[in-house]
């Protein structure tokens, strides 16, 4: 790795995180711990630069000028035709370093290179893309359940200093005690979000649309009202606003209704063409989403994707 290609800047998307960008800034900030991590989608810092590593936006992929997307229209895909997220991107490109970086030594690197991949990478990419539920992605992770997760913080067998299990044990203790708190703290916030939605749902009365006053788990409220005829949600986020699905089950991806499929994987002005609605900014290839400039866009969108979905159910 020549100074020339050290970045000054890792940059991803702010808002919302997930688990793909989550751990590509594992792999990144070990590599490049000088580097600024910076989360925004402001256009002067997601454009590629020499200075700087993109990844999990920006709606390109490009490993020459190191943007790494996978939102975008004929999103990169693995050699067997399985999706890949950033968390894969960045794995592939720059796994083989992070694990000399770990003092893997030279001749394992290949071979943990693609056993990582296979276990833990992509079960992340699929479940990202929606290709994969969590419900089966867990046995696939079994190094990322709970139990399993704990013991891997135990000393490794050749690690004889004295104090090798309590300097694990005061670590495990901060990773569980940080998944403790935020279960918590969600099973928490997912009473206060239903009280809200069911709220919404009152006001939305026979319309398809629901509109909530922020980003808040939602499904198991509508599923409470009995509100069977609303397809799509709406709420802002950030300076944006977003339009999603209504998943038919707990588990699983299957919505139900999807958003046009003339608008997937579509971005700004080729967007705003296909949908004919100014302001519209990005809509998933899996259809799940779409994100507009303002609420009247973001309305204006569901109302179309509304006609489409009653169309194709009359047909």
């Amino acid at each position: 790795m020549t100074a020339a290609s050290i970045p000054d800047y890792l940059v991803t998307h702010n808002g919302g995180f997930h688990a793909d960008e989550l751990l590509s800034s594992v792999v990144l900030t070990r590599l490049f711990p000088d580097a600024q991590l910076i989360r925004t989608r402001a256009s002067e810092c997601i454009t590629p630069g020499a200075d700087r590593i993109i990844y999990d936006v920006g709606r390109d992929y490009d490993a020459g000028t190191r943007i790494f997307d996978h939102h975008q229209r004929n999103a990169p895909l693995r050699d067997d035709g399985q999706p890949y997220s950033s968390f894969g991107l960045i794995w592939k490109h720059f796994g083989r370093d992070y694990l000399a970086a770990m003092n893997v030594p030279a001749r394992d690197i290949e071979s943990i290179h693609a056993s990582f991949d296979a276990g833990f990478v992509l079960p992340v990419d699929l479940v990202d893309n929606g290709a994969l539920s969590p419900s089966t992605a867990g046995p696939l992770l079994s190094d990322l359940t709970l139990p399993a997760l704990m013991e891997s913080l135990k000393p490794v067998f050749d690690d004889t200093s004295p104090d090798s299990e309590d300097r694990a044990f005061q670590s495990a203790l901060g990773v569980a005690r940080a998944f403790v708190e935020a279960s918590i703290n969600r099973k928490s916030a997912k009473y206060r979000a239903e009280a809200m939605v069911l709220e919404a749902v009152a006001r939305a009365g026979d319309g398809r649309v629901l509109e909530l006053p922020m980003g808040m788990p939602f499904r198991s409220a509508v599923v409470k009202a009995g509100a069977d005829h609303l397809l799509f949600v709406v709420h802002p986020r950030d300076r944006d606003w977003t339009l999603t699905g209504i998943r038919l089950n707990d588990e699983g991806f299957e919505l139900r209704a999807d958003l046009p499929e003339s608008w997937a994987g579509l971005t700004d002005e080729a967007f705003e063409a296909a949908s004919g609605v100014a302001g519209a900014k990005f809509c998933h290839n899996g259809r799940f989403i779409a994100v507009a400039a303002s609420r009247d866009a973001i309305l204006e969108l569901a109302r179309i994707a509304v006609i489409e979905a009653e169309g194709q159910h009359q047909s």
